[in-house]
């Protein structure tokens, strides 16, 4: 498994960076997630905030905003979908070089996998998700 690029950075590591102009404080569902985020509208995060960040969650409202800012591609740009009917949205986050589309609510599991990918594990708490030790195997099948 590769190291993210700014894993290898002196100093503390940005935030995953969330795009979104929605007023919800939440629009992806990462509440949970103990991986720092930063959650600012289209016009409002800096060049240099986006090109830090581990990981960039663009909501696709803010798309149109967000193509209007000419930020250049990103290896960790994920979009995320809130209308599950709008399938413009998939060649939309080709053409701005997005590495996955998910929709909001769905695939979290993935998501927060995808944040401490990102993020060097660095945040997971891994005492508490080992701390019942190793998980007895399934009954044989057929008992």
């Amino acid at each position: 498994m590769s190291t993210p690029p700014q894993a290898s950075r002196e100093g503390p590591q940005a935030p995953v960076l969330v795009i979104s102009d929605s007023t919800d404080d939440d629009p992806v569902g990462l509440r949970s997630s103990p991986v720092p985020r930063l959650l600012l509208p289209s016009a409002l995060f800096s060049a240099e905030e986006y090109q830090r960040a581990p990981l960039v969650l663009l909501d696709d409202r803010s798309y149109t905003d967000f193509t209007l800012r000419h930020m250049p591609r990103h290896s960790g740009l994920v979009v995320v979908l809130v209308d599950p009917d709008d399938g413009s949205i998939y060649p939309r986050a080709a053409a701005i070089g997005a590495e996955a589309v998910i929709r909001a609510g769905d695939n979290l599991s993935w998501l927060h996998l995808r944040l401490h990918d990102a993020t060097g594990c660095r945040y997971a708490h891994w005492e508490e998700l080992l701390a019942g030790g190793p998980a007895a195997p399934p009954p044989p099948a057929g008992s």
